[in-house]
């Protein structure tokens, strides 16, 4: 063994003195161009995952227009590391065209997908002129992050204008166009993965149940400026704007969100949660893209706290270069919300674009919770003088409290194989509010039960009423 690892450090050690030539590859390539390929200059375009389909979508429209198209797969064994120079002209490889297109599933839309080329090179013509493309997608195992057009051509006039006429296809027939979508990180937790597409919310008016002029405020802001664009833009008036949702948890923010989004159909939407938030950048450059949009920010002060507080949050700058880096005249709507509004980052509101309005969504009052117990009791056989009561009893609570409320009442009977009832009502509210480690109270919106230790909680609500 010994003996046989010094022959190979010998054999690893002569030098390689064999001359490149044109691999199966290369020949086809040079055939489609009318001359050698080798010596020719290689423009390479970058795409990124959330773009993948645009871009097979856009060479497949550059492809009709040409009867002579093919799309090949390509063989060879370092073809996932080599680049288009590489397999055209090689000393060690013979790149070949006997191998299968190779595709990748994405999605197009909540329920559809489509077969999107991952590996293949492409051989076409735009404006009668040839060119040459390898179509690559993303693979982050070998460290390439995003997905790559490279092209070579006769001249780098033919290269730029099919980069040019990839560029206005992708934008033009986008399938995030007029799509709710969130981002995700990659399997690997580095950079932004795949789109997930999301159903359009439908949440009518009168399932948001806010203070007086609130709805209406927020509505103005986000869709009315959106529809009156073209007015506003001719005044000078710039159209990025941003809004910011915040109060106690439950209250509301999220659903008045999801109104937002059923109220502007036509509008391209990016949500942003969690971990996902450090993508803002990538968002808004979608979004600037695709306008009209809306960029939501759920729990934006995960990411935006206080400087002094927190000390220097690295995607707070991710945050302000978002809302700072679009022109006036893009029709990107951002909208942030926020349980602790008290820890947000002061510059956030500092400058016209970022925040012009901030709204509290607060805990309803008596009339509010009586509207939303009805809302959610609206399908149940209950007696409306009943949810009244309770509603009038549960003071502190909040919207999510009251959903919360009806779907227990609504398993108390299911479990017993009956129709849902005022007791069953009765049972859950007192279940809820005599929580005595507080938690449920906590989780679902409602204020730490300070009733309780004076005895004017609703426990025993029976007797009350």
């Amino acid at each position: 063994m010994r003996q046989l690892g010094r022959l190979m450090h010998r054999l690893m050690a002569i030098p390689d003195d064999r001359e490149p030539e044109l691999t199966g590859l290369g020949l086809r390539v040079a055939a489609h161009l009318g001359v050698d390929p080798s010596g020719l200059p290689i423009t390479s375009e970058e795409v990124r995952p959330h773009r993948l389909v645009d871009a097979d979508l856009a060479i497949d429209e550059i492809a009709r227009a040409d009867p002579a198209a093919e799309t090949l797969g390509v063989a060879g064994m370092n073809r996932l590391h080599d680049d288009l120079a590489g397999m055209l002209r090689s000393a060690h490889t013979n790149y070949s065209l006997g191998g299968p297109v190779e595709y990748t599933s994405a999605a197009t839309g909540p329920d559809t997908t489509r077969q999107t080329v991952s590996f293949a090179l492409r051989l076409l013509r735009i404006d009668g002129a040839p060119l040459a493309v390898l179509q690559r997608g993303p693979a982050p195992q070998f460290g390439r992050e995003a997905g790559s057009l490279e092209i070579v051509a006769v001249d780098t006039a033919t290269a730029a204008s099919f980069v040019a006429e990839v560029r206005r296809l992708m934008t033009e027939r986008s399938v995030v166009r007029g799509n709710v979508v969130t981002f995700t990180r990659d399997e690997y937790g580095n950079s932004l993965g795949r789109l997930t597409f999301v159903p359009r919310p439908h949440v009518p008016a009168d399932a948001l149940i806010l203070p007086d002029g609130v709805r209406e405020r927020i509505h103005t802001h986000v869709v009315g400026i959106s529809r009156q664009g073209a007015q506003l833009a001719a005044h000078g008036q710039h159209l990025k704007r941003g809004v910011l949702l915040y109060g106690p948890p439950g209250t509301g923010k999220t659903l008045t969100v999801r109104h937002l989004l059923s109220e502007a159909p036509e509008a391209t939407v990016v949500l942003l949660q969690g971990g996902a938030l450090g993508l803002v950048g990538e968002a808004t450059r979608l979004a600037r893209t695709m306008t009209p949009a809306i960029v939501v920010l759920e729990d934006v002060d995960l990411v935006a706290a206080s400087r002094d507080a927190y000390g220097i949050q690295p995607l707070l700058f991710e945050v302000l270069d978002a809302l700072d880096g679009l022109d006036g005249d893009a029709d990107v709507a951002f909208i942030l919300t926020t349980n602790r509004a008290d820890a947000l980052e002061p510059a956030l509101a500092a400058r016209p674009g970022r925040v012009d309005l901030a709204v509290e969504i607060p805990l309803p009052d008596a009339a509010a919770r009586r509207r939303l117990f009805r809302l959610y009791a609206e399908a149940l056989p209950l007696s409306p003088e009943v949810v009244d009561a309770c509603a009038d009893l549960a003071e502190g609570s909040t919207a999510s409290f009251a959903k919360e409320l009806m779907r227990r009442a609504v398993l108390r009977a299911t479990l017993d194989a009956r129709s849902v009832t005022d007791e069953d009502l009765v049972q859950a509210l007192d279940d809820l509010l005599a929580s005595t480690s507080g938690i449920s109270r906590v989780l679902f919106g409602g204020s730490e039960a300070t009733d309780l230790e004076t005895g004017d909680s609703a426990v025993g609500f029976g007797a009350h009423y």
